[in-house]
Parts: structure tokens; C-alpha cells; sequence
């Protein structure tokens, strides 16, 4: 019996001593993790940001040059690499119908007039004479007026038709729409142009100012451009650094590339860049107010959601986030916030909320 007890006496100080270990190895694992949880204290700070962009090159204004009308090349006054003033012929066309339609119109418009002239001559004189009663008859100066009316009609549809053509014949001329640069031709004397479809005669840019456009991201349309300005650089001239200035945008986030269209002006009145190059855009960006940076390691991110790990009473919680600006070696955030919030430097899964912690703040 004494034997028996003495067994039972020996297994539970055993088992005591092998809980009381545990605890002291849970304890000592708890105590580990608790001296290595590094935290800061969250502060606003001035949020810039300095990126590289791709970006292109295009003419301010460009043109392709297509006749109006049907016809043969006569002339062809201007070639690539020409420059070019505004209402200058370019080319001029020959088209023998049109001429010939144009001469049949004049040639209608002077016999209406004269057949106009003349029965309106012949009203007048009835009207005068039918003051003096019984010399006119009423029926008669009717059919009078009626005449001089219907060639009045006749008269006034000839001059549009002749006017029409004579527009029609001004189309023969070419002319240049602003001032520019020719830089395509792709007609030579003798084509045959005017068919639907075709290639344009010619195509004329105004290269003296460039439009440089950038496909800007959706997260930095948000944030300030610092001076409205940007400098690039493009292939043909890495060294060189040259700089536009933000004139507008297009106002509007493309489903497709989640951007928008942002465009700057390029003074290029000595022909250094050519439209159509593509460019290497240096942007800086800002926000008007203070945000909240935290250190890469700090956000958490999971399959649900983005979240920092804050202390409070020295006990956890999991804060969600929006992230910002991706900096050098910070990050933007927003969310329930003040400044002095104590975060914890890394992150993670493992740290859950409403644990009980010791801090330690990172110098």
C-alpha cells in the first residue's frame, strides 16, 4: 500500500514539474518575441516623389493633304524637307470637265441675266404706262410680272450654279492650311488623285512646337507636378536633357491601360526634336499636404487586405491601410491614424491582434 502511494506521489511531481517546464519554456518563447518587436512612431512627412516616364514626341499640328476633286496632278510645287507658308500652292490639278462645266455655267448665268434684264425692262414700262387708264390691261401686266419673276428665279439659280463651280474650280488650286513642314509626298506629276481611299498628296507639320504626351498611371493623377514641368531626353540625344511645360490633360482614366493622357508643350523653333521619337520623361511629384511613410516592412498584405500592426496599451491591433506612393525606401499610407501611433517595424501574420506585447522603439 505504502509502495503504491509512494508511485502516485512520484508521477505527479513528475507531471507538475514537466507543466511547470512547459511554462517556463512558453514563457521564455513569449519573452523572446517580445524583446526582438521593434516599433516607431508614426509622423506626417513632405511626400515627393521623382519617377520616369515613357513618352512621345508629336508634330503640334499635322495634315494630310487630300483633293477635293477628281483629277491629274499638273503641278507639284513642294517636296519633303520643304517649308511652307499658310495659303501657299502646293500643287495644282488638272481637270478639263470641270473647266468645261465651269465654262457652260458662265455661259447659262450671262443668258439668264440678259433674259432677266429684259423682261424686267418690259414690266417697268407696262407698270408705267397702266397708270393711264385703258392703255394696259390687268391681265396683261399680270403676265408681265409673272415673266419677269420666273427669269428673276432663272437668273439667281444661275449665278449658284455658277458660283458652285467657280468654287469647285478654286478646288483645282492646293493650297498649304498653316505654316509647316512637308514631310511626306507620296504623288508625283500626271497621278491620277481624288479616288476614295487613297494616300494624301502630301502630309504638312507644324514642327516649330512639339506636343510631348505621357500615359500618366492612375495613382499618381492624384498628386501635384512640381513647377508644371518635366524634363526628357530622347534617344537621338540621351545626354541631353531638355524640358517641357504641362499644358493639359485628357480629364478622363482609360478602362484599358488604367492612365491618362497628360500633355506638355515643347518650344522647337531650331528643329531640335523630332515628332514621332520616342522620349524618357523625368517627373517630380508631390503631394499639397503631409501623409503618413512607413518603412516596406511595416504593411502587411494578404489575399483580403493591406494592414499595419499598431500598439496601444501594449496590446495589438490590426489597422487597415491604403497605400499611396511607393517611395525609395518608404511607402504611403492612409487610415485611421495620428501621429504618434506607435507601429510596429515588421509586420506580420503571426503577430496577432489583441496580444499582449512589450515594445521596443527603433532609434
Amino acid at each position: 500500500m505504502k509502495t503504491g502511494c509512494l508511485t502516485v506521489v512520484i508521477i505527479s511531481g513528475g507531471l507538475l514539474i514537466g507543466c511547470i517546464r512547459q511554462q517556463d519554456k512558453n514563457q521564455a518563447k513569449n519573452q523572446a518575441r517580445i524583446d526582438t518587436l521593434s516599433v516607431f512612431s508614426m509622423k506626417k512627412n513632405r511626400v515627393e516623389k521623382q519617377t520616369s516616364l515613357p513618352g512621345e514626341l508629336l508634330p503640334f499640328e499635322r495634315v494630310e493633304i487630300h483633293p477635293k476633286i477628281t483629277g491629274y496632278i499638273k503641278q507639284l510645287r513642294v517636296d519633303i524637307g520643304a517649308g511652307v507658308k499658310k495659303g501657299q500652292v502646293l500643287a495644282l490639278l488638272d481637270a478639263p470637265e470641270i473647266e468645261s462645266r465651269y465654262g457652260e455655267a458662265t455661259g447659262k448665268l450671262l443668258s439668264s441675266k440678259a433674259k432677266y434684264q429684259s423682261s424686267l425692262d418690259t414690266y417697268t414700262r407696262m407698270l408705267d404706262a397702266s397708270k393711264t387708264q385703258g392703255v394696259i390691261s390687268p391681265n396683261e401686266l399680270k403676265k408681265a410680272e409673272n415673266q419677269m419673276l420666273a427669269d428673276s428665279a432663272d437668273y439667281q439659280a444661275a449665278k449658284f450654279a455658277s458660283s458652285s463651280y467657280r468654287q469647285v474650280g478654286n478646288y483645282l488650286a492646293i493650297t498649304a492650311p498653316f505654316d509647316g513642314i512637308v514631310t511626306q509626298r507620296n504623288v508625283n506629276e500626271g497621278a491620277y488623285v481624288g479616288i476614295p481611299n487613297e494616300k494624301p498628296i502630301v502630309v504638312i507639320e507644324d514642327n516649330s512646337r512639339l506636343r510631348l504626351r505621357i500615359a500618366v498611371p492612375e495613382i499618381l493623377t492624384g498628386v501635384l507636378l512640381k513647377d508644371n514641368k518635366v524634363k526628357f531626353s530622347t534617344k537621338a540625344n540621351p545626354q541631353q536633357l531638355s524640358e517641357a511645360v504641362f499644358v493639359r490633360k485628357a480629364g478622363s482614366i482609360d478602362a484599358a491601360t488604367r492612365t491618362e493622357i497628360w500633355e506638355f508643350e515643347v518650344p522647337n523653333k531650331l528643329h531640335t526634336h523630332k515628332p514621332g521619337a520616342f522620349a524618357s520623361v523625368i517627373l517630380t511629384f508631390y503631394r499639397d499636404q503631409d501623409s503618413f511613410l512607413v518603412p516596406f516592412s511595416a504593411v502587411v498584405t494578404t489575399l483580403e487586405k493591406k494592414f499595419v500592426i499598431r500598439v496601444t496599451n501594449d496590446s495589438t491591433r490590426w489597422v487597415d491601410v491604403t497605400q499611396g506612393l511607393t517611395l525609395s525606401d518608404k511607402i504611403e499610407i492612409f487610415g485611421s491614424f495620428r501621429e504618434g501611433d506607435t507601429i510596429v517595424i515588421k509586420g506580420s501574420e503571426e503577430l496577432k491582434a489583441n496580444e499582449k506585447v512589450a515594445v521596443r522603439f527603433n532609434k
